[in-house]
């Protein structure tokens, strides 16, 4: 009898179910970081003796992508906390342009017969 062995995964799957939903700018910057760090293993590095070019290439590629993960993991947070701040600014400040427009209207409705006051009081001084 042939045991069968468990089919795998391919390595590049199209399925994200297992993926967290991230912002689209975030997943743009994501793309952007991923193109420049396979653009990055193909070019060789000119003259460089680091730690990173003495290590295997697939490890300098991971560790590029870890620290650029990192990277864009702290500026979609920083994103995301600069639109909250810009959604509670609009929130609120549409409701002080509201009051504003409106005590400008009741300023409008006053002022009418106050200038109409006065000019008949020119009128009458001259």
């Amino acid at each position: 009898q042939a045991r069968e062995l468990p089919s795998r995964p391919p390595l590049l799957s199209s399925s994200t179910k297992h993926l967290p939903a991230v912002s689209p700018v975030v997943a743009m910057a994501v793309s952007r970081i991923v193109k420049v760090a396979m653009l990055a293993t193909m070019a060789p590095l000119s003259g460089a003796t680091s730690t990173l070019s003495a290590a295997n290439p697939i490890r300098k590629v991971v560790t590029m992508l870890q620290a650029m993960q990192t990277k864009v993991t702290e500026e979609g947070a920083k994103a995301e906390d600069l639109f909250k701040k810009y959604m509670c600014y609009c929130k609120g400040s549409s409701g002080d342009l509201s009051a504003s427009i409106q005590a400008a209207e009741e300023k409008i409705a006053e002022l009418g017969p106050a200038i109409q006051g006065a000019e008949e009081k020119k009128l009458k001084t001259e």
